[in-house]
């Protein structure tokens, strides 16, 4: 958890999810690091199984990949565990933040953006009634659904002409949490 509890790393995950492989120094042009800097944060994340070898070449110059599509923090999964309860937490507050200041900055500028991105860029708002189970089962479909665009970051020669990176940042939280405590 503390592997990507770190801005360069956040930044480097970022980077390979818009493109990918990149070398420590493709990347470190990505996100004003230094080569050095992020060869050492990419062995880091690999250590912790975010990203690996894409293959070829050596040093600055061996591509990396994500290992993931994306991640999610799942504090529950830790209990008994004080220590890493405390460390989940924090990691994911800190993404949480580094989530929510993203939507913020797009809100911000989507009225400045072309008409065929304004279409594409939106944010939504839905109310469902499921079980614990149902939530589970809808959010592994979700996953599914995503993967089979997987391939694409992997290999931009199968991105069809105008594919563009989007993001899908997705929140699932009861209603009923944000209502004051009754007695």
């Amino acid at each position: 958890m503390r592997a990507v509890a770190h801005p360069t790393r956040l930044a480097l995950l970022e980077a390979l999810g818009r493109r990918e492989p990149l070398t420590a120094t493709e990347a470190a042009d990505m996100v004003g690091e230094s080569p050095t800097n992020c060869a050492f944060h990419l062995r880091t994340l690999a250590k912790y199984g975010f990203v690996e070898e894409a293959g070829g070449g050596t040093g600055r110059s061996r591509p990396w990949r994500r290992a993931h599509i994306g991640f999610s923090i799942e504090e529950s999964e830790h209990r008994g565990d004080p220590d890493t309860t405390i460390a989940a937490t924090a990691l994911s507050t800190v993404l949480w933040e580094y989530w929510l200041e993203r939507i913020r900055k797009i809100g911000a500028i989507r009225s400045v953006f072309p008409e065929h991105w304004k279409k594409i860029t939106g944010a939504s708002e839905s109310i469902f009634y499921l079980t614990p189970d149902e939530v589970e089962s809808f959010q592994e479909e979700l996953t599914a659904l995503l993967f089979r665009y997987r391939e694409r970051v992997e290999d931009p020669s199968l991105r069809p002409e105008g594919a563009i990176p989007m993001e899908l940042i997705q929140f699932t939280f009861p209603v009923d949490a944000l209502r004051p405590l009754e007695d």
